[in-house]
């Protein structure tokens, strides 16, 4: 078993079976690898590689090469549906990712609501298609992951964020209007990525997170959503993988209820606990990424050895990486992952 490829490695970690040691991976979109340093010895480049299909699988591809993390991830951003969805965004530069410059609504009640049959076929989401489409040609061993972003994250860059959380109290009904128009486009994307070469489905939900929903609208909203996504995947025959960002402990009993293959959190999220007392979940994560940013090589070594005797099922970056870490402290999390026997 010490010679399995890295898309067996993954796939049968999230198949719930035996493996010679966990995958280190970093799965794009939200959790985005192409740092500054990878873009440094020519070859495509962001901004240009956000908006062009064989720039994304080349960039993608070199950031494999270059950290060791045993996946490709696309795309490098969590725009791609909100821009579908009507809001206007800056593509950002080299050093920095882009955001969304304006949403595409004030409030959950003025949102129009379109065929997302067709919208799934437009803009950058048939871009992250074809890419994928590439990466699984020309890398049939290494797993590839398309990221999208979750249906809260993705509505709260749809209707302007503070209105929408706000109506998610105020509002209900409005809310859950926008959010189950956005998880049906999220599932028809789901869908195409994943018939075109997609391996995994990677759901980044950071406005998901306990900390600013709280318990009850965790649960009536985030989890109802993301299971839904989850299960349209399960159906389409691909594992999926949900990250929720921030301070989980009041709504931690909750993640035992996703249907997600495996659940990353923040580094803020004791996982040994959390492995502890939901053993069914398969655990991913979570080296802080102030560490790998600014940290000592050996602490970065230190820890993530500890995450290994923790027992973490999938190792990973605890959130989304800052363009300017450096390639050493990445290389020294992912050699130390795969220096375990």
């Amino acid at each position: 078993m010490s010679d399995l490829a890295p898309k067996e490695r993954l796939g049968r970690v999230l198949a719930d079976q035996s493996v010679d040691r966990p995958p280190v991976i970093c799965t794009g979109g939200m959790m985005n690898a192409a740092v500054a340093q990878v873009m440094e010895d020519g070859g495509p480049t962001l901004p240009e590689a956000h908006i062009d299909a064989e720039g994304m699988a080349e960039l993608a591809s070199r950031v494999h090469a270059a950290t060791g993390f045993e996946n490709l991830g696309v795309p490098f951003c969590m725009t791609v549906e909100p821009e579908i969805l009507g809001s206007r965004v800056d593509l950002g530069s080299r050093a920095g990712e882009p955001r969304i410059a304006r949403e595409a609504f004030g409030c959950c009640e003025s949102v129009e609501i379109g065929d997302v049959r067709t919208l799934v076929r437009q803009g950058r989401i048939a871009t992250v298609v074809q890419a994928a489409h590439y990466l699984k040609k020309r890398h049939p061993d290494v797993p590839v992951i398309a990221s999208l972003s979750g249906p809260v994250s993705t509505a709260a860059a749809v209707v302007d964020p503070l209105t929408f959380l706000k109506e998610l109290r105020t509002r209900p009904q409005a809310a859950h209007r926008v959010l189950d128009y956005v998880t049906r486009l999220l599932v028809e994307y789901a869908r195409e990525v994943a018939d075109s070469g997609a391996d995994i489905i990677a759901v980044g939900d950071p406005t998901a997170t306990g900390e600013i929903l709280g318990p009850r609208l965790f649960q009536d909203f985030a989890v109802l959503y993301l299971n839904q996504l989850c299960d349209a995947v399960h159906a389409s025959g691909k594992r999926v993988i949900v990250h929720i960002c921030g301070d989980m402990s009041r709504s931690r009993q909750h993640l035992s209820v996703l249907h997600a293959d495996a659940i990353s959190v923040d580094a803020l999220v004791n996982l040994r606990m959390l492995k502890d007392d939901y053993p069914r979940i398969n655990t991913m994560g979570n080296l802080s990424t102030a560490l790998l940013e600014f940290g000592a090589g050996d602490k970065v070594v230190h820890n993530t050895e500890r995450l290994l005797r923790d027992g973490i099922d999938i190792i990973a970056p605890a959130c989304g990486l800052s363009t300017s870490t450096g390639l050493a402290n990445i290389r020294a999390m992912t050699d130390t992952v795969k220096s375990r026997r």
